[in-house]
């Protein structure tokens, strides 16, 4: 790390101890790449309320299977959603991870919603 040419007395020092590296940035910055689309943001917070199969993601999107499977294919590939077969249907939910849940909470914090499971919870009190 270089020397900083100007001390404005900041706590730079003390942050420059704390900045994470390139490497972990870079992985923050995929996970952002691969949501950022608003279908595909839609379509994880939805399944992260419910399990839900292609048919029916495609009905509630108003999309085609091949588009809400090309969504569901990068949140897949990203780690943010996992999938089980049944049969011949295949169903979709966020995976029960840090990252997931971490993203969950973000865009409801975002966009100023609440959990179904939280409002109801908070309504019962």
């Amino acid at each position: 790390m270089g020397i900083i040419p100007h001390d404005h007395h900041s706590r730079m020092d003390e942050l420059l101890t704390r900045i994470p590296d390139c490497e972990e940035l870079e992985t923050v910055a995929n996970m952002f790449k691969e949501i950022s689309d608003s279908t595909r943001i839609r379509i994880f917070w939805l399944l992260c309320h419910c399990e839900e199969c292609v048919v029916n993601l495609s009905a509630i999107m108003e999309m085609s299977p091949p588009a809400v499977s090309h969504h569901l294919a990068r949140l897949r590939a990203s780690g943010l959603i996992v999938s089980r077969r049944e049969g011949k249907e295949v169903f979709y939910t966020a995976a029960d991870t840090k990252k997931a849940q971490l993203l969950h909470h973000m865009i409801e914090n975002m966009v100023e919603i609440a959990c179904p499971e939280e409002k109801t919870t908070a309504e019962d009190q």
